[in-house]
C-alpha cells in the first residue's frame, strides 16, 4: 500500500522532479511534488512524497531524513492527514463593512443667526 511523506526543508532550488530523483533510490515513487506559493510562484520549502510501498517508505524515513539536498539538511516524516478547516467560508477583502462618513452634528443646514 503507498504511504504518503512529508518532506520539509526543501532548498527552494528543488523541483518535483528532483524530489522524485532523490526518493527513487530508497524504493518505486508514485508521486513527488513540491508545494508552490500560489501568488509568487516560488517553493514554500516542502512537498510530498508518495511511495508504492511501506517499505520504500520507511527506508525513505530512515535514511534521508536529516541528510543533506542540495546544501540543506531535510526533515522526512510520514504525513499526517490535513485536519478539516475550522469556520465557514473564506471572505476575502478587508473585512469591515461601514464606509466613509457623513459630516453629523456640524450644524449644517440648520437656523441661521443674525449677521452682523
Amino acid at each position: 500500500m503507498a504511504k504518503k511523506l512529508y518532506v520539509g526543508n526543501l532548498p527552494y532550488s528543488v523541483d518535483d522532479e528532483a524530489l522524485h530523483q532523490h526518493f527513487a533510490q530508497f524504493g518505486a515513487v508514485d508521486s513527488a511534488k513540491v508545494i508552490m506559493d500560489r501568488e509568487t510562484g516560488r517553493s514554500k520549502g516542502f512537498g510530498f512524497v508518495e511511495m508504492a510501498d511501506d517499505t520504500g517508505a520507511d527506508a525513505a524515513i530512515e535514511k534521508a531524513n536529516g541528510i543533506e539536498l542540495s546544501g540543506r539538511a531535510i526533515n522526512v516524516s510520514e504525513a499526517r492527514p490535513q485536519a478539516p478547516r475550522e469556520g465557514g467560508p473564506r471572505r476575502g477583502g478587508f473585512g469591515g463593512g461601514r464606509g466613509g462618513g457623513g459630516g453629523g452634528g456640524r450644524g449644517f443646514g440648520g437656523p441661521r443667526g443674525p449677521r452682523n
